[in-house]
C-alpha cells in the first residue's frame, strides 16, 4: 500500500483554502452564534456561561480523542481529534505539511485491486533497474547509453536524469535512490550551474527546474538533503536562466542561456520555438510563489500575455516566433514537435493559478478553448477504411493543403482535452455537479477518440510499441508497402509507416493521457492498454546489462536498437505508468498539474 503524497510546508504563498478545512469546534461555536436562540442567552450570564462551558468541553474531549488518522507514522506527526498539537499555538500553514513519502510507497485509498497493485509494482521495479543502469555506467551525466554502458551529455551536463527521476523516486517510496539522487543534488548540481556551458532554456526549465521544484514540494527530508537544498539549486538556476528573458529586446525569449556568464542568445537561424518560450510558465510561477520573489513569474507570464495579443488562426498558431520583431514566423501549425505544449501549457497555467476563481488569467482559457474549437475546425480527420479519428498538420497555414501527420507528440492532446474539460474532477462527478458545457462534452469525446488513435499507433506495429511519426490513410493521401507490421491489427491499412519515421524514443505521451483518462473515465480499458504498452516496454527495450533503450524501427522483431536512455523514460514514461495503475488519491488531478516533463507541481486556490 502506499502513503498520502505529502504536501509541502514551505509553500506560504499557496492559499490554502482548498485544502483546510474548518475545524468541527469552528463549524459548532458558528452555528451556536447564528441560532435564533442566541439573543436570549447572550443576554444574560447564565447562557454565556453554559455557551464557554460547552465550547470547553467539544475542544477537551477532541483533544483527548482517539488518533485514527491513517498519516500518523512513527511519531513523525501527531493529529488528535483533527488537530495538530504542535500547530495549537501558532499559525497554521497555507499548504497541508509536508509528510514525508520516503518509508515505503505513498499510502493511497487503498481501493486498488491485487492485480493492478501487482502491475504498480511491476513497475516500481523497471524503474528501479532503469536507475540501476543508470547509476552504474553513467551517475553524473545527462543520459544513460545503456548498450555502450556509458554515459552521455546531451542536455548541457547538469545530470539530467537524476533531477527528471527524483520526484518519479518520491512517489514510488523509493527511499535509497531518493537519497542517491537527492545527495548528488546537494553535493554537484550548484557547482555544475556555475561551470556549465550553453542549454536550451526550455528544456533545462522543464527536465532540471521542474524537477528540483516538485522534489521540493514533494520531499519530506527523510533520504537525501532537506527541501531547501531542492528549492536553492532551483533558484540559482533560475536566476541564470532568466537572461534568456532579460537579454531579448521583446517579451519572446531567447532559447539558449550561457549558465556560467548568465547570458543568453538566439538559436542558430535567430527564431524560437513557440512550445519552447510558452511552456515555461508553471515553473517559474511556482518559483515566485515558494520563494516569495515575483521576478520570475513577471517574466515567464509576460510572453504569453505577449501571444495573446498576436493574430492567430481560429486560436492555432505558427510553431515559430521571433525573440526580436515578437511576431510569429512562417505558417506552419501543428500540435506536434515545437507546437505541442503552448496549448498545454495555456490550459495548465490557468488551472495552476486558481482557474475560475482567479479572473486575472480568463484570458488563458479564452486562448485555450478558441485554439481547442481550431483544432476540431482544422485538424482533426478520419482514416480510412476505418475511421480513427487523428490530428494532422497545416505546412502551410490554413489556406494550404493538410497533412495527414501525426507526431507521437501529440498524444499529450487526449489528456489535454480531457483535463481542461472536468478540470481534475472525474466526468462522473463533473457531471452530478453540473460543471460540463457542450464543448466540454466535445472535448471529451475528441479526446476518448484520438486516444484509441494514440493506442493503436502501438498496436498496428511488430513490436507493440509506437513509431515517433505516423501518416494516416485518407481519401487524399496513401502509401502501399508502409504498414506497422502486425498484419492482424483492425487498422493496419489506416496507418502509414514511413522507414524514417520508424524509431521509438521511449517516449510519454500516450502513457500519460492514458493515466489522465483513466483518472477522469474510470474506464479500465486504459489501464489495460497502458499494462501492453509496458509489457512491449519490458519485452524489446530492457537492456541485459541495466537500463532500457529507444529502439531503430519498431515494425521489425527483434527491433535494433538505438542505444539512448531518455531522461523521460524515468522522469515521464514510467512515472505515468505507475500513477495509471495506482490509488487516485496520489497526486489528485485536481490538486496537482504536470510539467510537460511530469513533474507536478500545486495548484493555487485563489
Amino acid at each position: 500500500m502506499s502513503k498520502s503524497l505529502p504536501y509541502s510546508v514551505k509553500d506560504v504563498h499557496y492559499d490554502n483554502a482548498k485544502f483546510r478545512h474548518r475545524s468541527p469546534l469552528k463549524v459548532l461555536s458558528q452555528s451556536l452564534l447564528t441560532l435564533n436562540t442566541k439573543r436570549d442567552y447572550a443576554s444574560c450570564s447564565t447562557g454565556k456561561f453554559l455557551i464557554l462551558i460547552l465550547i470547553f468541553g467539544i475542544a477537551c474531549l477532541m483533544l483527548m480523542g482517539t488518533n485514527d488518522s491513517p498519516l500518523n507514522e512513527k511519531g513523525k506527526v501527531t493529529f488528535v481529534g483533527g488537530f495538530r498539537l504542535g500547530r495549537l499555538l501558532r499559525k497554521p500553514p497555507r499548504l497541508p505539511p509536508r509528510l514525508s513519502p520516503d518509508d515505503g510507497q505513498l499510502k493511497g485509498n487503498t481501493t486498488n485491486s491485487p492485480k493492478w497493485a501487482a502491475r504498480q509494482q511491476s513497475v516500481k521495479e523497471a524503474f528501479d533497474y532503469a536507475w540501476s543502469g543508470y547509476r552504474k555506467y553513467a551517475m553524473g551525466y545527462d543520459e544513460l547509453m545503456p548498450i555502450s554502458q556509458r554515459g552521455v551529455d546531451g542536455l548541457g551536463g547538469l545530470g539530467a536524469t537524476v533531477v527528471d527521476a527524483l520526484d518519479t523516486a518520491m512517489i514510488m517510496g523509493h527511499g535509497n535512490i531518493v537519497s542517491e539522487a537527492g545527495s548528488w543534488v546537494e553535493a554537484h548540481l550548484l557547482e555544475r550551474i556555475s561551470q556549465k556551458g550553453q542549454v536550451n532554456l526550455f528544456e533545462t526549465t522543464i527536465r532540471v527546474l521542474g524537477g528540483l521544484l516538485s522534489a521540493y514540494h514533494l520531499s519530506g527530508g527523510d533520504h537525501g538533503p532537506k527541501p531547501d537544498v531542492y528549492l536553492n539549486v532551483a533558484k540559482d538556476l533560475a536566476d541564470r536562466l532568466l537572461s534568456a528573458f532579460n537579454s531579448s529586446p521583446t517579451a519572446v525569449p531567447y532559447s539558449d542561456v550561457i549558465l556560467r556568464e548568465s547570458t543568453a542568445h538566439p538559436a542558430p537561424g535567430g527564431m524560437s520555438s513557440t512550445a519552447e518560450v510558452a511552456s515555461v510558465q508553471l515553473e517559474f510561477n511556482y518559483l515566485s510563489a515558494v520563494s516569495g520573489d515575483p521576478k520570475y513569474s513577471a517574466e515567464a507570464m509576460k510572453v504569453l500575455a505577449h501571444i495573446k495579443t498576436l493574430p492567430k488562426t481560429e486560436g492555432l498558431v505558427p510553431i515559430y516566433i521571433s525573440p526580436h520583431s515578437g511576431e510569429f514566423v512562417g505558417e506552419n501549425i501543428r500540435l506536434g514537435s515545437r507546437g505541442d505544449s503552448y496549448y498545454e501549457y495555456l490550459i495548465k497555467v490557468w488551472l495552476q493559478q486558481g482557474g475560475k476563481l482567479n479572473g486575472n488569467f480568463t484570458y488563458l482559457h479564452d486562448m485555450y478553448t478558441e485554439a481547442m474549437k481550431g483544432v476540431r475546425h482544422l485538424l482533426v480527420r478520419k482514416s480510412i477504411p476505418k475511421g480513427l479519428v487523428f490530428v494532422g498538420e497545416l505546412p502551410y497555414g490554413s489556406k494550404g493543403e493538410f497533412s495527414p501527420k501525426m507526431d507521437h507528440l501529440v498524444c499529450f492532446l487526449p489528456g489535454t482535452l480531457a483535463l481542461g474539460a472536468t478540470k481534475g474532477l472525474t466526468k462522473e462527478k463533473a457531471l452530478a455537479e453540473n460543471l460540463l458545457s457542450f464543448e466540454d462534452l466535445e472535448n471529451l469525446k475528441l479526446a476518448e477518440d484520438l486516444a484509441k488513435a494514440c493506442f493503436e499507433m502501438y498496436e498496428v506495429t511488430a513490436t507493440g510499441l509506437a513509431p515517433e511519426i505516423a501518416y494516416f490513410h485518407t481519401e487524399e493521401y496513401s502509401e502501399d508497402g508502409l504498414e506497422g507490421g502486425n498484419k492482424s491489427s483492425v487498422y493496419a491499412n489506416d496507418i502509414i509507416i514511413k522507414h524514417a519515421d520508424r524509431h521509438n524514443l521511449l517516449r510519454p505521451e500516450t502513457v500519460e493521457s492514458l493515466f489522465v483518462l483513466y483518472r477522469i473515465t474510470k474506464d479500465t480499458k486504459y489501464r489495460e492498454q497502458g499494462w501492453q504498452i509496458f509489457e512491449a516496454f519490458e519485452k524489446h527495450t530492457k537492456v541485459k546489462s541495466g537500463g532500457y533503450t529507444s529502439l531503430d524501427d519498431v515494425t521489425e522483431v527483434p527491433p535494433h536498437r538505438r542505444d539512448k536512455m531518455e531522461t523521460f523514460f524515468l522522469g515521464e514514461t514510467l512515472k505515468y505508468l505507475y500513477l495509471l495503475f495506482g490509488d487516485d488519491s496520489v497526486i489528485p488531478l485536481d490538486k496537482f498539474v504536470f510539467n510537460t516533463e511530469a513533474h507536478p507541481l500545486p495548484i493555487r486556490n485563489t
